[in-house]
């Protein structure tokens, strides 16, 4: 009985162990079928080899300040060999710490996981992962990230193979530049630079060991939303990495004593203030390059932006506006809340403006008392506005005019406003704690400055805030220039005849040439005559009437070819209201016909971009390759030096020499004219105003011997500045302020002379022969020949017929005696309707 028994206890083992066997090969099979179908159509491993990867194009200022970056996935392309080991430990021992033993899967990390898994769920903790490296880069680069067992096949397959066709750096290089970081970053020098604004090699050790704590979850480990649970990370990072033997327990220790600090890299004044130059920057690469290329390329643009003069531009500008909007008073509350318990949570749920100043602040007024008003913060502080800094605040009323004065604060703020302030503890008068009332002009503006030899423009800002408006008015907005024109009018008297000294009569004038051909009397801003005037007058105090007379003397033909040849206008109608400016153009055309008239009369295009390169570091496009005529020699001649000789190639668009008077004439206006905002600086200067008809908009136009500037304000929707707000109160004032920071370093010289001109002692109340030191004697330029004689009143240039015209003017008798010179004010009307 019991041989029985064992007998069919054998033969069952036997028939189990065939089923065992048979179940297995069955088994196998099936597993190997299903392989087979699922890795059927793997992709491509073998394109890894081709890898370039969409990298972020870089924009720099000219010295090489990162001010923009265009990605859809912002990375930087970095090879093995120059990341820096402990970057390698640092992910090895967080991600895969046996990466150099296996071959592509981690056997013996799949059973440490499984079976710390069983003891993950019976506590409820995380779940171990044990994905290596390797199967990490199939996943990134040629799968996706689905959760299915026929994805995760496939991913072990790939990982096998691509062991067998890579090496362990390359793999590691491609793990390394595509991971993703958080923080906008892919790869670990784009988290480098975004996370601590530095390259991988600046990197101390704690900081590298954040990095490495990433790839499992970023939004997990944020260093602001979830700092506590990020420094955990880290230092379980170090300490991995002290127990592979990568750094010394020391090292781990002292690294991780060490605080989580990061930055906000694209951020601060230098990135703001560049947007609208950037934006300009962006447009014109894409217009070259594509969309494509932009975004994924690598680009590395480096442009013509000076930093320094750029935050010059933007602080200057925003000043100046603010200076405006304060003239005319305080629009109001942002708006008001319930105050009470909870006001804190209410102010922070406020809507305010953004891109504000730097030290502006969101405030509400908690109480008003008879001499200053109490404010609360965001942060539970208490400030005060004391009753002097209100006094600006004046009621603006429907009618644009501002109402009586402030005598309590109760009269402009009320409990409950949200409003915006800014500390005068650093003013005289005031102690910490208290603030000024600011609000937002509701004027804007544009600024642009530009070299005028080069065109390279150095500073551009098209508006009080890029994250208000993006319309860029220093090349968008299209204004009458109003006097800002005038100089092209005489650049064009003076190469048909006319001269600095000639006489032109400022006496009330009537003609047809305004709008639809009506009739019109243009006046001067004083609403004054002046009798016979120099041309160099005209122009040094914007005479408006003078211009007139000029333009219909000479004609409106060269006008109209001056206005078009400097790029002013495209199409430019032959009417006498076009002489003051009445026709439309931008900042950007009439910053480079200025330019043009500094540099002696050669045409200079704008440009914003200096050289762009691409991600292997040939250069695609470079603005200028000046040719020169000395320097391909095929050996050094010891005994010669020879000098760079450099052709002059750009196109001629006035003579040299009226180009200089213009600018002699201007320098003038600077002196004397209605540019003396500048006059308090200490560089040789010259400039133009321009302000349009009821004061739409103010301009000014100011430059020295190697930088021209140049101003717009106006309202968006055209509408009245306000009486008095002329360009020379409203505009220069602003260029007044970024010449003095732009100009820091520049050496005080004088205008270059060209060749050809000659200085005399003039008169230039009279236009007659003087001599220096006399009033109102100055060396005035002329072509050789066409000075005046002082044998004869009458000029050479055949000023006669000036003032011949006088009996043909309808309204000549109406000058009975002219005002003195020296009377006018300081200032000007420019348009003519």
């Amino acid at each position: 009985m019991k041989l029985f028994t064992l007998r069919n206890v054998l033969r069952t083992a036997l028939w189990g162990s065939i089923a065992a066997a048979v179940l297995a090969v069955i088994g196998f099979i099936a597993v190997a079928i299903y392989v087979v179908r699922v890795t059927d159509d793997l992709p491509d491993y073998q394109q890894l080899a081709e890898y370039e990867p969409p990298i972020m194009s870089r924009v720099h200022a000219g010295d090489g300040l990162l001010i923009a970056e265009y990605a859809r996935e912002h990375r930087v392309f970095v090879p093995i060999a120059n990341i820096p080991q402990n970057v390698v430990h640092a992910f090895i021992s967080a991600e895969d710490k046996n990466f150099y033993e296996h071959g592509g899967l981690d056997f013996r990390g799949i059973i440490r996981a499984g079976l710390s898994n069983i003891s993950n769920v019976l506590q409820g903790r995380r779940l171990e992962g044990a994905s290596t490296i390797t199967q990490q880069v199939a996943k990134n680069f040629l799968l996706s990230s689905e959760q299915r067992l026929e994805r995760k096949v496939r991913e072990m397959v790939l990982s096998r193979r691509i062991e067998r066709a890579f090496t362990k750096d390359q793999i590691l290089e491609l793990y390394l530049n595509e991971i993703y970081l958080g923080n906008r970053a892919y790869g670990v020098a784009a988290a480098a630079l975004n996370y601590f604004g530095r390259s991988l090699d600046e990197l101390e050790l704690h900081e590298i060991a954040y990095l490495a704590a990433l790839p499992k979850g970023p939004a997990n480990y944020h260093p602001d939303r979830h700092h506590d649970a990020a420094i955990e990370r880290r230092n379980w990072v170090l300490s991995r990495m002290a127990e592979n033997g990568f750094v010394t327990e020391e090292a781990a220790r002292e690294a991780m004593a060490r605080p989580l600090e990061t930055v906000d890299r694209l951020s601060g004044a230098t990135y703001t203030a560049a947007e609208y130059f950037v934006e300009n920057v962006r447009r014109e690469v894409f217009s070259l390059y594509g969309e494509d290329e932009l975004y994924d390329g690598g680009l590395s643009i480096r442009t013509t932006l000076d930093t320094r003069m750029q935050l010059a531009a933007r602080a200057a500008l925003r000043n100046g506006l603010e200076a405006y909007d304060r003239r005319h008073g305080y629009r109001g509350a942002l708006s008001n809340i319930e105050l009470g318990e909870g006001w804190v949570e209410r102010l922070a749920a406020a809507d305010i403006p953004r891109d504000l100043d730097e030290g502006w602040l969101q405030a509400v007024v908690l109480e008003t008392t008879a001499d200053a008003a109490r404010i609360g913060f965001l942060n539970s502080e208490e400030g005060s506005i004391p009753m002097s800094a209100l006094e600006w605040a004046r009621e603006t009323l429907p009618d644009g005019e501002i109402g009586p004065p402030v005598s309590r604060p109760s009269e402009v703020l009320n409990p409950g406003d949200v409003i915006l302030v800014a500390s005068i503890a650093d003013q005289e008068g005031f102690s910490d704690g208290q603030y000024g009332l600011r609000q937002v002009p509701g004027i804007n503006g544009g600024i642009m400055a530009m070299d005028p030899h080069t065109g390279r423009v150095l500073a551009m800002v098209g508006g009080y805030s890029f994250q208000h408006s993006q319309f860029n008015r220093a090349t968008q907005a299209r204004r009458q220039p109003g006097s800002a024109f005038k100089p092209f009018v005489y650049a064009s008297a003076l190469d048909n005849g006319y001269t600095p000294a000639s006489l032109i009569l400022d006496a009330p004038f009537i003609a047809s040439g305004g709008p639809d051909e009506r009739f019109y009397m243009p006046s001067n801003y004083s609403e004054r005559y002046y009798g016979m005037s120099t041309l160099r007058l005209g122009l040094e105090l914007s005479r408006n009437v003078m211009t007139v007379r000029l333009a219909q003397e000479m004609g409106m033909a060269p006008i109209v070819d001056y206005g078009t040849r400097f790029g002013i206008y495209d199409e430019m109608e032959p009417v006498l209201a076009m002489s003051l400016g009445a026709g439309e153009t931008t900042l950007y055309r009439l910053v480079s016909a200025y330019a043009t008239m500094v540099n002696g009369g050669r045409r200079v295009e704008p440009t914003i971009i200096d050289r762009v390169q691409d991600r292997t570091g040939a250069t695609i496009f470079a603005h200028e390759v000046l040719p020169c005529d000395t320097c391909d020699a095929e050996e050094w001649d010891r005994s010669a030096v020879l000098e760079p000789l450099f052709p002059e190639t750009r196109e001629e668009v006035v003579d040299p020499v009226t180009a200089y008077q213009v600018v002699n004439m201007l320098e003038g206006a600077v002196q004397r004219g209605t540019g003396t905002a500048l006059r308090s600086l200490p560089w040789t200067l010259a400039g133009k105003t321009g302000t349009t008809n009821d004061f739409r908009d103010a301009w000014f136009m100011g430059f020295g011997p190697d930088l021209v500037v140049g101003i717009y304000v106006g309202f968006d929707t055209p509408y009245q500045l306000g009486a008095g707000e002329a360009g020379g109160r409203v505009a220069a004032p602003i260029a007044r302020d970024f010449l003095e920071v732009a100009l820091e370093g520049y050496p005080v010289a004088p205008f270059r002379v060209p060749p050809g001109v000659r200085l005399v002692p003039i008169n230039r109340l009279n236009g007659e022969p003087g001599i220096l030191g006399q009033s109102g004697v100055i060396l005035e330029a002329f072509r050789p020949g066409t000075e005046p004689s002082r044998q004869t009143d009458e000029v050479e240039s055949g000023l006669s017929f000036a003032r011949d015209s006088v009996s043909d003017d309808p309204l000549a008798f109406l000058l009975d005696e002219p005002d003195s010179q020296d009377d006018e004010p300081d200032d000007e009307l420019g348009g003519l309707y």
